[in-house]
């Protein structure tokens, strides 16, 4: 899992035209699920295939409604929502402060029962970290887009049909 994109090497690591530590938190988002799911990719890779769906030449990183192909390309089962309820495990895209007027983040969550872990909560937070529910980390802000993610078996590429 990755944690505190300004953080490390992964912080000098493209994404468009700008490192990773200021714009690719949607690439490091998909690259904390697949690991989760226990389909990890390298972040290149997961990087490469969302050039796709860059914002204008990767400054804005990525477009916020595409990250569901990249899920899907890498084989996470997916479902796209503006509602964190009920969801165990999840992308959440939101704003950091007032709608078009700020950035956008974009984290992997997961529920437990002692919280919600969010992963690469802030730039320099090298750690997971708890919180009660989501709220108390994104505050009153409602979410862009939610990007549930179930765990399924994986498909033995060696079995003959």
């Amino acid at each position: 899992m990755i944690n505190g994109q300004a953080c490390g090497a992964v912080s000098g690591f493209r994404y468009g035209i700008c490192p990773m530590s200021f714009n690719g938190c949607e690439v490091i988002a998909v690259h904390n699920a697949l690991a989760w799911l226990g389909r990890p990719q390298k972040l290149a890779d997961i990087a490469f295939r969302m050039e796709r769906f860059r914002v204008l030449m990767g400054f804005f990183g990525c477009n916020a409604y595409k990250i569901g192909r990249a899920l899907s390309y890498f084989g996470a089962e997916n479902v796209r929502s503006r509602e964190t309820e009920g969801k165990s495990a999840y992308i959440v895209v939101f704003w950091t402060k007032r709608p078009f007027l700020s950035s956008i983040h974009t984290v992997f969550c997961v529920r437990t029962d002692s919280g919600t872990e969010v992963y690469n909560s802030s730039n320099g937070c090298t750690e997971m970290k708890i919180y009660k529910d989501i709220r108390q980390y994104i505050g009153k802000r409602k979410p862009i887009a939610v990007y549930s993610v179930k765990a399924t078996p994986h498909k033995d590429c060696t079995s003959s049909a």
